[in-house]
């Protein structure tokens, strides 16, 4: 009897994965239907196809509340990269093609969250053995690499549409809106804003605790100014480093300090 249900188990853990994998195949073919009929576009026809693959995969990882947060960076980054779009594309410091999202915007915010989501679900389908610990860490730097990210976009289109004085952040120096690595008041408090809020409700649908919170608030702003470091000494010098390379780096940032933090306090604590 014991053998039977130590077999069923294990045979309810086999297709465990298979299942919310058809429920994430249909709910995102259903907003891919949507979104192709919809009048404004969010994303091009290669990006809706990227996207649909990075929403199948975090619904099958993570569930709902995964796809909750990832979601809600999409819906409010989008709305805050078309704030001043008209302004912004006279000056010619608007995003290309005027917000629409490719498969290159996909996966540069994205590709960090990606892989702690395939983390997470390599451990509960039984493919990873480690310890509940590492499993947090990673929702924890999931919801970090987004934090991060929601932080750099509103804190770079809030900059670019309302700073009223804007500097190089290596220098301080006065600089033109729209500069790689400028930064603004204005544009500063929107990232905290924004961090703040995707954190909270990440904690609120019960992705991380509430030290979890303020791990992924200062992660953001580290890495959001890191970035801005890199932008105003590096991305200049070396072709490869696109804005999509530079958001693949900040987010792995924000993820890995969110870690770091949380190891830290543990050690305090202990």
């Amino acid at each position: 009897m014991l053998a039977f249900l130590s077999d069923l188990k294990s045979w309810q853990i086999a297709i465990a994965p298979w299942g919310t994998l058809l429920e994430g195949i249909a709910i995102n073919t259903i907003l891919l239907g949507v979104a192709v009929i919809a009048p404004k576009k969010l994303l091009t026809p290669t990006g809706l196809l990227h996207a649909w693959f990075l929403g199948v995969l975090i619904w099958t990882t993570l569930g709902w509340q995964g796809y909750v947060v990832v979601m809600f960076y999409f819906l409010v980054g989008s709305t805050v990269t078309r704030i001043g779009m008209q302004e912004k594309e006279a000056a010619g410091i608007a995003e290309n093609r005027s917000g629409t999202r490719g498969p290159e915007n996909v996966w540069g915010s994205a590709l960090t969250a990606a892989l702690c989501a395939l983390g997470i679900g390599m451990i509960d389908w039984g493919i990873i053995s480690t310890t509940p610990s590492l499993r947090s860490l990673l929702l924890l730097a999931y919801v970090a690499s987004f934090a991060t990210k929601l932080a750099d976009t509103c804190a770079s289109e809030v900059g670019k549409a309302y700073g009223k004085q804007t500097f190089l952040i290596t220098t301080l120096q006065p600089v033109v809106r729209g500069t790689e690595g400028a930064v603004s008041l204005e544009g500063t408090l929107a990232g905290i804003v924004a961090s703040t809020i995707i954190s909270l409700l990440a904690w609120g649908i019960g992705v991380i605790n509430l030290l979890g919170v303020i791990w992924c608030i200062l992660a953001a702003f580290v890495a959001t100014n890191l970035e801005s470091v890199i932008g105003a000494t590096l991305q200049s010098k070396y072709e490869w480093l696109t804005n999509e390379v530079v958001n693949i780096f900040n987010t792995l940032i924000g993820a890995i300090v969110a870690i770091l933090l949380s190891g830290l306090w543990m050690i305090i604590i202990a």
